[in-house]
């Protein structure tokens, strides 16, 4: 996807990252500057890799503040399905390891930032073939109650407590979670937790939630995400019907789920196709 962006002064600060929220608007689509949108928000424009560049500055500033040098720097980041989280989420990682070996003195090549998708923490097969409706499990595969957030929860406290965790990844020829798949160890200072639902106020997320030392969102404007989301699952192998029907169904609500959740977050990144 490509993407780029506008940032206003204000939000990033003259000096560092000691500004309680920062907003970024991102234009989909967009090679060069539109005059008129920039004008429009009195800011400054710059690309998204200029985007990925800065939040990848602001978590270095931040997790070389840590006192502890054992401590992780947590960041989650959520937004709805077709928002761009794994995008996000790998760039900023690989920049941050960028930023380390280049900036540290006699710096360790060994990775100091990864990244956790909440994607291995969907429920099995069985777990869904097990439950009341199992079809209509299958149906809304995706929603909240479709994940297990308590084995979230405790994955990210063990890192917390421990230092290092095993955590699951998600295996889509297989439809299931892939157990200890993604090792975070003591040597990774920063971890970006990504997913739907991290910031949700209720049961297990509301914990979850609480347990990051910042909050990344992406805000994206409904009908960009779902058009985003229709164009994955055409290419997966569905018809364009039963694509839309599964949009419709159940990537949809839970989308505007999500974006009722984006309230506290400490950074938002605002993304707007730009078709001009």
């Amino acid at each position: 996807m490509e993407m780029s962006a506008v940032f206003t002064r204000a939000a990033v600060g003259a000096v560092g990252w000691d500004v309680p929220r920062l907003t970024l608007s991102a234009l989909g689509g967009c090679p060069t500057t539109p005059a008129d949108v920039a004008a429009d928000m009195a800011s400054h424009y710059w690309s998204m890799e200029e985007v990925y560049d800065a939040l990848a500055a602001r978590l270095f500033h931040n997790m070389t503040r840590l006192v502890n040098p054992n401590a992780k720097y947590l960041v989650g980041l959520a937004g709805p399905p077709g928002a761009g989280k794994s995008t996000v989420a790998s760039e900023v990682v690989r920049r941050l390891n960028s930023i380390w070996a280049q900036r540290v003195p006699n710096g360790n090549p060994i990775d100091v930032a990864t990244f956790i998708p909440m994607d291995g923490f969907h429920l099995y097969r069985s777990q869904l073939d097990a439950m009341e409706d199992p079809k209509e499990a299958y149906a809304r595969r995706g929603a909240p109650w479709t994940f297990d957030p308590v084995l979230l929860l405790k994955c990210l406290q063990t890192l917390r407590t421990q230092g290092s965790v095993y955590a699951p990844s998600f295996d889509h020829g297989v439809g299931d979670p892939v157990e200890e798949d993604i090792f975070v160890g003591h040597h990774h200072k920063a971890v970006i937790v990504e997913g739907n639902y991290l910031f949700l106020e209720d049961g297990a997320w509301k914990e979850i939630s609480s347990i990051f030392d910042e909050k990344w969102f992406i805000d994206v404007d409904l009908d960009t995400a779902m058009h985003r989301v229709l164009k994955r699952h055409i290419s997966t192998g569905k018809t364009a019907d039963v694509a839309k029907l599964r949009v419709e169904y159940n990537d949809r609500p839970n989308a505007e789920l999500i974006m009722k959740s984006k309230k506290d977050s400490d950074v938002v990144i605002k993304s707007v196709d730009w078709d001009g």
